[in-house]
């Protein structure tokens, strides 16, 4: 990503609407999806700015690894996790087995998806999971996409068949970020009639704004324990080992 990206995740990940209900959501699922008794032995991959690994450290014992050295950094001050620099698909510098591997919006960065993938699988445990969570739909691709250095967004189908072309036994996948959805497609729409940025998704709203869209999108948590959304910006996936 643009170091811009980065600097603006660090400032605003901790506050910012969009992080912290996609935190709460994501928490919840691996809360009631994923976990177990025991705590985990955890892996972010692609950590980014590590605004994800306290989340994941409710869960157990977490490592992760960045290979963005300025992203790396931030990672690291926060003391929640070691972190490591690495990469995708061969570079994970730790060694398995890993309970829950999490890639939260890191696939749609990467040249070989499936070949990630099926690498990570490696480190999985046999009882292990995967979370995957991945931007949706091509329509909504804007300037936020290419600031963010995205190769694709993904329909529902398609996360479905990357999965299992690696090999993977897929066993939840919805997608979410749906009550907010028109909204968003109505400010890509906009943003395309004038030919110009509306300004990048990541930047902090107002604070009445911010936590208005707050409460709104974190709503969907509860709607997520007992059905799945048809549609959505985002995309969530749960996946294991294929069986034998």
């Amino acid at each position: 990503m643009e170091p811009i990206v980065f600097e603006r995740l660090a400032a605003n990940e901790a506050l910012h609407w969009w992080f912290v209900a996609r935190r709460q959501i994501l928490s919840d699922i691996i809360r009631r999806k994923i976990a177990g008794l025991r705590p985990m032995r955890v892996l972010e991959a692609g950590c980014g700015t590590g605004g994800n690994l306290a989340m994941l450290k409710n869960f157990g014992d977490v490592q992760a690894f960045e290979p963005d050295e300025i992203a790396l950094g931030i990672a690291r001050s926060r003391g929640s996790a070691e972190v490591r620099k690495g990469h995708l698909p061969d570079g994970n510098p730790f060694d398995g087995p890993f309970d829950l591997i999490a890639l939260l919006d890191v696939v749609e960065h990467l040249d070989d998806d499936m070949g990630a993938l099926r690498a990570l699988d490696k480190v999985l445990a046999k009882d292990g999971r995967f979370l995957i969570a991945v931007p949706a739909y091509r329509l909504l691709w804007s300037r936020h996409d290419e600031l963010h250095h995205h190769k694709r967004r993904y329909e529902r189908r398609e996360l479905l068949k990357l999965a299992e072309r690696a090999g993977l036994e897929v066993k939840y996948c919805s997608y979410f970020n749906t009550l907010l959805f028109p909204v968003l497609v109505l400010r890509r729409l906009i943003g395309r009639l004038r030919s110009q940025s509306l300004g990048a998704d990541d930047e902090m709203p107002g604070r009445v704004l911010n936590g208005a869209l707050t409460a709104i999108f974190q709503m969907e948590r509860y709607y997520l324990r007992w059905a799945r959304f048809p549609y959505g910006a985002s995309l969530v996936l749960i996946a294991g080992k294929a069986k034998s």
